[in-house]
């Protein structure tokens, strides 16, 4: 992504999500957010691009071998879940007491 601009995102981490695009493809089932890459574009998510890397024996890992751990996905494959509505939502952002506050879209109610 482009250096000249802070890109901003409306997804966090901990934030419940629903894989809208991609091999994981599932619109009803929220997921969890475990980080954000804000520079690259990509979440990591909980379950989702799973990926087998193989390792070799170290002084931690003494018996190396094949491990499974999650890949980051790019972040306009996911969707914010609002829990109210039971679906896929998308956000808006209004200022409260000098806060910015996200609101669904859907269900206009506040995300935290």
């Amino acid at each position: 992504m482009s250096n000249r601009f802070k890109p901003k995102f409306n997804i966090k981490k901990g934030d419940s999500v629903v894989v809208v695009a991609g091999d994981d493809k599932d619109v009803k089932k929220p997921r969890k957010v475990l980080e954000v890459f804000p520079d690259k574009g990509k979440v990591l998510v909980e379950g989702v691009n799973i990926v087998t890397k193989h390792t070799k024996p170290s002084a931690q890992n003494t018996r190396g071998g094949i491990v499974k751990k999650e890949a980051s996905i790019h972040i306009s494959n996911v969707m914010l879940w609002d829990a109210k509505a039971g679906e896929a939502t998308k956000i808006k952002r209004i200022r409260e007491n000098g806060k910015l506050v996200r609101l669904s879209k859907k269900s206009e109610g506040v995300i935290k």
